[in-house]
């Protein structure tokens, strides 16, 4: 896991320079009324690395986690994303995902075969949620980067 730990670290490394020449009005533009801000989008990742670091140190604690889905809509809109400062929110995600990769590089590799079910669909395991974060994280900073 340490491969993919370090490979969550590069990203952070690299796409940070480019989110911090975005100017607090810019990050604030919705591209249209129902799609997220560049502050919304970031937003959205920090509420997904706070419900990941929820699902992974969880299945680590059993052999298998049932765990909820959550509204990631309402989420990004009741936490006012669009209204907080930009540097704050990039240096807030940059901290929990720091955390994530230390995470993902400590686990104990017995634990990576445990499961998880979200919102009752088929079960995960462990192995590939920690895999799948690092892919999720880059396909919303695409439309952020874009």
């Amino acid at each position: 896991m340490k491969a993919v730990a370090d490979h969550l670290r590069q990203t952070l490394q690299e796409v940070l320079p480019t989110l911090r020449a975005i100017s607090d009005d810019e990050a604030s533009i919705k591209p249209q009324p129902e799609k997220w801000s560049k502050k919304e989008i970031i937003g959205h990742l920090i509420d997904s690395a706070s419900n990941n670091q929820q699902k992974f140190v969880r299945t680590m604690a059993q052999p298998h986690v049932d765990y909820v889905g959550y509204a990631q809509d309402f989420w990004v809109a009741e936490q006012h994303y669009n209204n907080r400062n930009w540097e704050e929110l990039i240096t807030l995600w940059q901290a929990y995902n720091l955390h994530i990769a230390h995470i993902i590089e400590s686990v104990n590799v017995d634990y990576l075969k445990n499961t998880i079910s979200i919102a009752g669909n088929e079960p995960f395991t462990l192995a590939f949620i920690m895999e799948d974060y690092v892919g999720h994280l880059k396909h919303h900073l695409k439309a952020i980067l874009k």
